[in-house]
Order: C-alpha cells, then sequence, then structure tokens
C-alpha cells in the first residue's frame, strides 16, 4: 500500500509562523506518494538537502546563512576605484550594521523581507519530520530495503539536527550550562502534520536535547549502513564531527574531544599539505573534505570596487608570512583582499597582478557557477583537530592540545619554518582560538565562536567589531555623501539576532530578543 506525505506544506504554520490560510491553500496538492526507502530517498535528496546552486550575489538569491561573515569580523567594506556593483552593498545594510530589525533600508524608508532564512530553514526541517514519520511505514523484509531505511533514517535525523542546531545558534543566546534551561531558544517542532497554531520558543536546553536525540539516532543508523559514496551525502564521520562541535558548544570537554577522536580515526579523514596542493583550496576532491550541501556566495560579492565588500585587514594580519594560507587562499591588490579558497570554474586570463584579476577570475567567475563545496554547510577534517585541541585546552591538557594544533599547522605553514605553538594555559587557548579563525575563515563558524567564547567557563573572551558603512549620491554614483561607523561591543545584546519580524507578528506573544537600536558616528570623506 502507498502512503504519502505532504511535505511542502506551510512547514510550522504557514511558512515557519508567517502568514496562514493561502499558503495551506495553494500547497495542499504538493504530495509525495512512499511505496519503499528509495521514495524517501528521493525526497531526501530533493527536498531536505540544501541544493547545490548557482552563486549569487547578495541582492538575488541567497542562501540559508548568507549574512553570516558580515555580521562578524571576517569581511569589511571595500571602496576600490576598478567598478560599480550597486546592489549587494545596501542589501546587507540591516545585517552588517545590527540593526535592531535586519530588514532595515540605509536610508530608513522601510523594511525588507526578514525571514528567509528562518522560514526556508523550518521547511527543511518539516520535510525531514515527514521523512522520519515515513520510515517505519515503508517495506523493510530485505536486507537492502532495511539498510536503504537505515540510512534514509540516519540522515534525515542528522539534517533536522545541523538546521535546529543553526537556528538555535542564531536566534538563541549562546549555550551557557547555568542559564540554558531558561534562556528562549526557538520552537520545536517534530512531528509531520500541519497546524494552524501560535508556537512558543522552547528553551536553550530543551533545544540543544533534541539535537542531541536526533545526532544519537543518526549516529546509530549510519553506523549501520554502507559506507559513504560522495560528500554530498551525510555519513557516520559527518555525524560524529557535527557531535563534537555540538558538545563543545555545550562545555561538555571530554564528549567534544571524544568525538572528534572519532572523526580522526575513520579511514577518509585526512589533511591536505599546502606545501604540495595544486588547485584551489575548497573543492570536492579536497581529501580533507567530509561533507557538504548548498551554494557558495562568498566570493561574488567581494570586488575590488565600490559598495562592495573585502576580507577585512584585522583577519588577513593574523596569518604570519610563513603561513600558506595567507597566498593561497586570499589575493591582495592595495588595499583590497579578495577570497581565492574556492575553486573557480575556470582560470582567468587577466593576470594574477592586474586590478582586474579578481574581478574576473573570481567575482565574476563565480556568479551563476555551481560551487563545489559550500562556503557554510561543509565538514572538513580540519575542525576535528580544532575541536579536539580547544576542548583539551580547557581541560588543562595543555601537551596533548598543542601537539593536536601542531599537527593541523604542519600542513598549513611552509616546510622548514617554525610552526609549533609553544604557548600553554590562557595563552594556549587564546592561539588555538586564533587558530580556528584563520582555517575556518569564511566557511560560517567565526559568528558562532564569537558568541560561545564570551559565555565560556574558562578564559571567556568578547571582542569588539567595528564596521564602517558609506552612503552615495544614488545608487549607480561613486560620489559619497556619508561615512558611518558603526560598533557592535563585547558583551552587546546584539550577538543575538533578532527573531524576523514576520514570526512575530503571526505568533502574537512571542518574546523577541533584546536587540537596541544601533547609533553611529560619522567618519570624515577624504
Amino acid at each position: 500500500m502507498k502512503h504519502y506525505i505532504c511535505c511542502l506544506l506551510a512547514l510550522l504554520s504557514c511558512g515557519a509562523f508567517s502568514g496562514c490560510s493561502d499558503f495551506l491553500e495553494e500547497q495542499s496538492q504538493d504530495k509525495y506518494y512512499i511505496s519503499s526507502y528509495a521514495d524517501l530517498d528521493e525526497l531526501l535528496i530533493g527536498d531536505c538537502y540544501l541544493r547545490t546552486k548557482a552563486s549569487q550575489p547578495l541582492a538575488s538569491s541567497p542562501d540559508i546563512g548568507y549574512f553570516l561573515p558580515y555580521i562578524c569580523d571576517e569581511i569589511e567594506e571595500q571602496n576600490g576605484t576598478f567598478s560599480q556593483t550597486f546592489d549587494d552593498h545596501e542589501s546587507i545594510f540591516g545585517y552588517f550594521t545590527w540593526q535592531d530589525r535586519v530588514g532595515a533600508t540605509e536610508d530608513d524608508s522601510g523594511f525588507k523581507s526578514e525571514n528567509g532564512t528562518w522560514k526556508e530553514t523550518y521547511r527543511l526541517i518539516n520535510v525531514a519530520n515527514n521523512i522520519i514519520n515515513e520510515v517505519p511505514k515503508i517495506p523493510q523484509a530485505t536486507a537492502q530495503e532495511k539498510a536503504g531505511a537505515l540510512r534514509v533514517n540516519g540522515e534525515a535525523h542528522f539534517l533536522r539536527a545541523l538546521y535546529y542546531f543553526w537556528l538555535v545558534n542564531l536566534y538563541a543566546k549562546p549555550y551557557q550550562p547555568s542559564s540554558a534551561r531558561t534562556d528562549l531558544g526557538v520552537p520545536i517542532k517534530v512531528f509531520p502534520e500541519v497546524k494552524d497554531q501560535r508556537f512558543r520558543r522552547n528553551t536553550v536546553q530543551e533545544v540543544y536535547d533534541q539535537i542531541l536525540a536526533d545526532l544519537q539516532v543518526a549516529e546509530s543508523s549510519l553506523n549501520q549502513s554502507e559506507p559513504r559514496k560522495t560528500i554530498y551525502r551525510a555519513d557516520s564521520t559527518a555525524v560524529n564531527l557535527l557531535l563534537s562541535r555540538v558538545y563543545l558548544y555545550m562545555q561538555r570537554w571530554e564528549d567534544a574531544s571524544r568525538y572528534a577522536d572519532k572523526v580522526l580515526r575513520a579511514p577518509h579523514t585526512q589533511l591536505e599539505n599546502l606545501n604540495t596542493a595544486e588547485e584551489a583550496f575548497l573543492r570536492k576532491d579536497n581529501p580533507e573534505v567530509l561533507f557538504s550541501m548548498g551554494g557558495s556566495d562568498v566570493t561574488c560579492t567581494m570586488c575590488n570596487s565600490w559598495k562592495s565588500f573585502r576580507v577585512s585587514h584585522d583577519l588577513y594580519q593574523t596569518y604570519a608570512d610563513e603561513d600558506l594560507r595567507k597566498t593561497q587562499w586570499w589575493w591582495t591588490y592595495e588595499d583590497f583582499v579578495g577570497d581565492i579558497k574556492p575553486k573557480m570554474p575556470y582560470k582567468a586570463t587577466v593576470e594574477t597582478t592586474s586590478q582586474e584579476y579578481y574581478y574576473y577570475g573570481y567575482n565574476w567567475a563565480s556568479q551563476g557557477a555551481l560551487a563545489e563545496v559550500s562556503d557554510r554547510f561543509l565538514f572538513r577534517t580540519a575542525e576535528a583537530y580544532l575541536n579536539k585541541a580547544e576542548a583539551e585546552a580547557y581541560l588543562g591538557h595543555d601537551g596533548i592540545a598543542r601537539d593536536i594544533i601542531n599537527r593541523l599547522r604542519m600542513n598549513r605553514y611552509q616546510t622548514g619554518s617554525d610552526y609549533q605553538l609553544t604557548e600553554s594555559g590562557d595563552k594556549l587557548i587564546e592561539a588555538i582560538r586564533d587558530e580556528r579563525r584563520r582555517e575556518l575563515a569564511l566557511e560560517g563558524h567565526r559568528w558562532f565562536d564569537l558568541r560561545r567564547y564570551a559565555v565560556c567557563a574558562v578564559h571567556p573572551q568578547s571582542k569588539e567589531i567595528v564596521h564602517e558603512y558609506t552612503l552615495f549620491e544614488s545608487r549607480n554614483s561613486t560620489t559619497m555623501t556619508e561615512r558611518r561607523r558603526y560598533v557592535l561591543k563585547a558583551n552587546d545584546p546584539a550577538y543575538t539576532l533578532p527573531i524576523p519580524n514576520e514570526v512575530l507578528e503571526f505568533n502574537t506573544g512571542m518574546q523577541n530578543n533584546e536587540h537596541p537600536r544601533r547609533d553611529y558616528t560619522l567618519i570624515p570623506i577624504h
């Protein structure tokens, strides 16, 4: 007998808590008929994993969490002399300047949509809910059917955990053991039915408990499944890496280290030695890429032009001259620093010393191209080294922490150079955090890391971030009219994003996060 599931219905009642009856009516015919694990597998690939999509500028169709590098200290404004990029600059204004409404426009004339990431993430969660609900109903008489059902079940639980992990780290306070049971998290919805109801925010602890429960099912299921065949599907190693990350965020150091060890013991977890690298780092056949899904948009939003962005000098200056990442991952021209980590579909004919090299070789070349790996939903072996080193340092195991982090650094520094860290105590913790920043730059980690460092029980740190933002005479003008300086202070409440306004409007009574209106100071225009 065939079962059907309605997976594209109004996730969490009406597109994740916003506007309802029309959406339900329009989508009520979207049904999937399920008779085997193969049907669920097709649904998993097509509607639960993030699709590998063409890279797009910020003003077009950005992916989930596209704003992450723009709200921390990885990217800053660029006003070069080459050309103009027009719309990306204004489209990210609300996030880039930490506004109390992230949909705010630079001229204060109104608000753009704010719930894109929230809505799409809950849609994906609802697809996972339906898949998980259907697994017990499909035939599992043969060994192949059992193995297929286990794999689909494991991957769906992994994805649901990953999506909730993102939501709770965007829209809730960072996990703090002393307050997680009372801090407001995000709504949990694990049932497949569509219900026209208001939702409440679960606590941070409840969300993390759900994440761990899902990952434990994923680990058990995928350990019984066939080994991975592609980086675009999750396997038990990806589950272990996410568990290591989750435990690190929860300050459960022993568990974080234990699961990092599981990753490092897996047969396909290697590091790429940059001394022998011949291709761009972020590519599908890099031996340390464990899992990837979704697109990559950062490169096509950078340019040595007016109204554009660049890798922050604050980040670039953390790399030593002997560190091969400094030249293999970043390209510089005068004050511009561009991201060249991703593999491009073709090589530019412009000389690397030309002012126009980055535009033609990366910005323009990446637009509309399918990225081989994501710039946010990417799991790499290097993270396991970083997770373990950090956890061991918190436990006071300085020797183990140094050994682990130096193994990573050996593969990043010029052969024969002095790459070894010798620090101990708090200085070692700071060095490992700095190494994590360098290694995982522009891969969706930094904002989350800055948040959790501030509430860490061992050597807490919070950082002040300054962003400058320029206004111009008109959309296609290069004439500056005003330069502003916005400051995100250490321990600022704005380290937690506000709940999208569309969600608050539908869910009457849902409490928003504290997120004060952001003032600025004017900077002289030279």
